[in-house]
C-alpha cells in the first residue's frame, strides 16, 4: 500500500521547495533550488517577483524527487510562501502587473504619508500589524496613486499564494494567513477592515472569497499537473503564510515563545487573543491571523 503524504510547495525569499510529508510528520521526500527576486526595467532599485519563474521552480523541484513521489499517494498540497506580496490581476489570473516584493523601497514614501489617510495607530489597533514599508496596504495605495487604471480594470487582488493556487486550481481565493499579513484585515472580525478600505480608498470588491488554513481550494488541473509532472485531481488546500505554519511545526503550546530564523529573525507566541490597543506601547508587532 502506497504511504499517503501531503506535497507542500514553498516559496521562499532564497530558496523554492517542494516537501512530501506523511501522516507522521516525517518529510519522505524534499527538493529545493535557488529563488530570488529581480530587478524591475522601471526603476533598478526596485524590486519584483516573476510568477512564471517561481512556478517553474516548483515544477523543477517536483520532477526532481518524482521517482520517490510515485511510490507515495499524494492526499493533497499546500502552498506556503511569505507574506504580503502579491499583484493585481484580470478575470483571467493574469498580472497587470509585476509582484511588487517585500524587498522593493518604493512604498517607503506611502508609510511615511500614511497618516493623511488613517492614523499609524488605529491601523495597528485595527489589524494588529505595524508600519513596515513593505506592508501590502502600501502597496495598494502606491498603485492607486501612480496607476489607477489597474484597480479600476482589476478583477481581483491575490496574494502571492493565491496566485500559485490560481495556477494550480483556476479558483480565485485569499487565504485568510496571508490577509493577516496585509495590514487591512480587522484581526478580531477577521474580515477586510471596512475602516481601513473606506480610509485609503482601496475597494473591497478587489479581495476574493476568505479561506482558513485546511480548507480545500479546489483540484490540480490538467496544465498545472502537467508542468508540476503530477496526477490531475489532487485536492489543493489552504496554507497561505510560512512563518505561522513554522510555529505550528515547532509544536508550540498556547503561549509558548518560538524564534524562527530564516530570511527574517522572528519571536512568535500562539494567543488564543491580543488586545491590539496595547500594541503601539510595545513597538512594532505583527499579528499573524491563523
Amino acid at each position: 500500500m502506497k504511504q499517503e503524504v501531503i506535497l507542500v510547495l514553498d516559496c521562499g525569499a532564497t530558496n523554492v521547495r517542494a516537501i512530501a510529508v506523511n501522516r507522521q510528520g516525517k518529510i519522505v521526500a524534499r527538493a529545493s533550488t535557488p529563488n530570488a527576486s529581480d530587478i524591475a526595467m522601471e526603476n533598478n532599485t526596485w524590486h519584483q517577483w516573476s510568477l512564471d519563474a517561481i512556478l517553474q521552480r516548483f515544477a523543477d523541484c517536483c520532477r526532481q524527487i518524482n521517482s520517490e513521489l510515485t511510490e507515495c499517494h499524494i492526499r493533497g498540497i499546500a502552498v506556503t510562501t511569505f507574506g504580503v506580496d502579491g499583484a493585481l490581476v484580470d478575470k483571467q489570473g493574469n498580472l497587470l502587473y509585476p509582484i511588487i516584493s517585500w524587498k522593493c523601497p518604493r512604498t517607503a514614501a506611502v508609510m511615511d504619508n500614511i497618516e493623511q489617510l488613517i492614523s499609524a495607530q488605529r491601523l495597528q489597533a485595527i489589524s494588529g500589524v505595524g508600519a513596515f514599508s513593505f506592508n501590502t496596504l502600501y502597496k495598494l495605495v502606491w498603485l492607486k496613486e501612480n496607476h489607477p487604471q489597474l484597480l479600476e480594470r482589476a478583477h481581483a487582488w491575490l496574494f502571492i499564494s493565491s496566485l500559485i493556487n490560481h495556477r494550480l486550481t483556476g479558483e480565485f481565493t485569499t487565504d485568510i494567513t496571508m490577509a493577516g499579513t496585509s495590514q487591512m484585515l480587522d484581526i478580531q472580525q477577521r474580515d477586510f477592515s471596512p475602516q481601513i478600505l473606506q480610509a485609503t480608498g482601496i475597494p473591497r470588491r478587489l479581495f476574493p472569497r476568505l479561506v482558513e488554513a485546511g480548507e480545500q481550494i479546489g483540484t490540480l488541473q490538467n496544465s498545472a499537473a502537467a508542468m508540476l509532472g503530477l496526477p490531475v485531481g489532487i485536492p489543493v488546500i489552504s496554507a497561505g503564510h510560512d512563518t505561522q505554519f513554522a510555529l505550528f511545526g515547532a509544536g508550540a503550546d498556547q503561549n509558548e515563545p518560538v524564534l524562527s530564523s530564516g530570511t527574517w529573525e522572528i519571536l512568535m507566541v500562539r494567543s488564543a487573543q491580543v488586545d491590539t490597543s496595547l500594541l503601539s506601547q510595545y513597538g512594532r508587532f505583527h499579528l499573524r491571523t491563523g
